[in-house]
């Protein structure tokens, strides 16, 4: 999920770090604390092609989705997971890669209403029976903080397959905060921007929530950056200790559906070489 959000509340300023967990005065940055450390790709894809693309250039994993761009992404369909989980343990070339679900019913927020729980998790406990390594959930209060216990019904459907709590977490007041309750929900890691629009606007908000996940919690959670990712804005990444950086290096092709089918609006796929590109940024290509 690569959505544009804007905060609920009082967030901190954009790109601000947060005073609640402000690195002390002669603490090595987080920067420097994880030297030598090499963040994870992961690329939102959208068809089997692009599953492909993020075995070929060594990603780690992929978020599959459905109409990134329209919407933020959505829940893919059934017959896609399952070509995609096949693709992923065979691709054409490279390494095998881990399938991650994007579990988004609607569009718009993520406060959850009347009976869009039990949807979620019956689709996390079919996203994980057909093969998918992890879900990508999410799930706010009208407060703007964590819904804690639906997010603990959505990761205990998954079953001990890896949890992502997407970037709702942009929208929260208290990142930190939000960090503490979603390590304690079993959540394996966070996408955000830093509460940004995009992740260079939000690299202080980053470096504090990566300092506070490895030191404070001792690495109970990950912090992954994603949101208006591109590929200049790399090394940037890299160097405020975040664990992985999404992207979805898409690219429109042009496809007149005609007036009953979007009008020329096209379709996305993902560019194999903004994808290339990202991971030799991050050091993944030889």
């Amino acid at each position: 999920m690569d959505q544009d959000v804007t905060p609920v509340g009082a967030a901190a300023p954009t790109g601000s770090a947060v005073p609640g967990d402000a690195v002390p005065a002669g603490t090595a940055r987080p920067e420097a604390w994880r030297t030598g450390t090499v963040p994870v790709l992961e690329l939102a894809v959208q068809d089997v092609a692009g599953v492909d693309v993020a075995a070929r250039v060594g990603a780690r994993r992929v978020e599959l989705c459905a109409a990134l761009g329209a919407t933020g992404g959505m829940t893919p369909g059934p017959g896609l997971l399952a070509a995609a989980v096949e693709r992923a343990a065979a691709p054409t070339a490279g390494a095998p890669v881990e399938v991650h679900v994007l579990v988004r019913p609607r569009t718009g927020g993520f406060v959850l209403v009347d009976g869009e729980l039990d949807v979620q998790v019956r689709e996390v406990t079919a996203a994980v029976a057909a093969g998918a390594h992890g879900v990508v959930v999410g799930a706010l209060t009208p407060a703007g903080t964590v819904d804690t216990a639906a997010v603990r019904a959505l990761a205990a459907a998954a079953a001990g397959a890896e949890v992502t709590f997407h970037r709702a977490f942009d929208q929260v007041a208290d990142p930190i905060a939000a960090l503490d309750s979603l390590a304690a929900a079993g959540v394996t890691r966070v996408l955000t921007s830093g509460g940004a629009a995009r992740c260079l606007d939000g690299l202080d908000r980053l470096r504090t929530c990566a300092h506070h996940a490895h030191g404070r919690l001792g690495g109970a959670v990950q912090v992954m950056a994603g949101g208006g990712v591109r590929v200049d804005d790399v090394p940037a990444l890299r160097a405020v200790g975040v664990d992985a950086v999404h992207l979805s290096a898409k690219r429109v092709v042009s496809d007149d559906g005609g007036p009953g089918g979007g009008g020329d609006s096209g379709y996305e796929v993902t560019d194999p070489d903004v994808a290339a590109a990202a991971a030799a940024a991050l050091g993944l290509l030889g």
